[in-house]
């Protein structure tokens, strides 16, 4: 193909193969683009995730064409939070999903409905593929070279292409350490628990009829899964004898926000173009609405739209993220607010309903942002 005077032999080159850039994939190929995927790695590729779907990531997917009609995953009706520290007495709230379920899915079983949707709309992969560098537009892999009309970095959060492109200003509000364990148990719920301790939280979500993902996200690293149990009074019982499926996997959430997502011809999408903290369970929403925004950009040859969308689906998430956040900082801050919750539950579904976007955000009312403030603040 050829634009203006420069030759390209493909659309859209995109420089990782996880979720993000599947997705990204996906997207521009539904819009008629040649699309070609290079990643070091070879599929399935895996991630320490909660692997807990959100209703809105569930809609995102089907957006995109991707339903897990025929896969294992589970039915979840709603978000549980649970203090679960040795000093306190034990609380506990709830909240239902508003107007739809979310899903529990195995992350690698995800990546592989990805990868089947993208493959059948004719995108391009090439595996165990490096990216080695970007000169005058063409891009250097350590199998071959490529002159793509647009290059996404996908790349996750040490992205080289953000680093080439000049994308590095950023701001990080916060970095922690989280470790996943699977557990071959029959889900006593079909809720996402959150449990909650000082400065530590335990994500726990259905993924099958007999298998549970546990989640651990600290601002200090767990030296084992039997270590990061024991901080979980309420939890440790149930898993302490539950055999694990699998081996542990460890990764990295931060709160970083970039100045800019793109720059002349490259766009960065999911972890490259900055993140929330995983207490948000909004990563997987955030890169498919991305990937959706920066195929209609790309398609309108106008990255500017790109920006615009990017900064307005990170709004919310960073809000919430920061919110979230006090509580885990705040010992005295987090039990206030739980107890808030479970004298209020009407007030846990607004805010459920906020995050997922069915709500609007008030400041004021019985449900608004000061209210619920000064509610936490007051209750002892």
């Amino acid at each position: 193909m050829r634009v203006g005077s420069v030759d390209h032999d493909v659309d859209v080159f995109i420089a990782g193969g996880g979720p993000a850039g599947l997705a990204c994939a996906i997207a521009a190929a539904a819009q008629g683009l040649q699309v070609e995927v290079a990643d070091g790695m070879r599929p399935p590729i895996d991630k320490a995730c909660g692997e807990g779907l959100l209703p809105d990531t569930v809609a995102a997917l089907m957006e995109l064409g991707v339903t897990l009609d025929g896969t294992e995953n589970f039915p979840l009706r709603g978000i549980r939070f649970l203090g679960d520290s040795r000093d306190s007495h034990a609380t506990e709230s709830e909240a239902l999903f508003p107007n739809a379920s979310g899903r529990g899915i195995r992350r690698t079983l995800l990546h592989h409905l990805l990868l089947d949707r993208a493959t059948n709309l004719g995108v391009h992969f090439r595996w165990d593929t490096v990216v080695q560098s970007i000169e005058e537009g063409e891009v250097h892999t350590n199998r071959h070279n490529s002159r793509p009309r647009w290059i996404i970095g996908a790349d996750g959060h040490p992205s080289r292409i953000r680093t080439w492109a000049g994308l590095e200003k950023s701001s990080t509000s916060a970095r922690r350490i989280g470790l996943r364990q699977h557990f071959a148990i029959a889900p006593w719920t079909d809720f996402v628990e959150v449990y909650w301790t000082n400065h530590a939280q335990a994500y726990v979500t259905p993924v099958s009829p007999s298998e549970i993902c546990v989640a651990f996200i600290a601002t200090e690293k767990f030296s084992s899964i039997k270590q990061a149990l024991a901080l979980f009074p309420s939890l440790h019982p149930r898993l302490a004898l539950a055999p694990a499926s699998d081996n542990p996997r460890g990764s990295i959430t931060l709160s970083r926000r970039l100045r800019k997502v793109t720059s002349g011809n490259i766009a960065l999408i999911g972890d490259a173009s900055g993140s929330v903290d995983a207490i948000t369970g909004e990563g997987l929403s955030l890169c498919f609405r991305q990937a959706l925004a920066l195929a209609s950009a790309i398609k309108a040859e106008d990255l500017t739209q790109y920006e615009r969308a990017h900064r307005k689906i990170h709004r919310l998430p960073h809000l919430m993220s920061r919110a979230m956040l006090l509580m885990d900082r705040s010992p005295l801050i987090r039990a206030r607010a739980l107890k808030t919750l479970q004298r209020k539950p009407d007030l846990l579904s607004h805010l459920l309903q906020f995050h997922l976007g069915d709500a609007p955000l008030r400041l004021f009312g019985s449900g608004g942002i000061f209210a619920s403030a000064l509610f936490f603040l007051a209750s002892g």
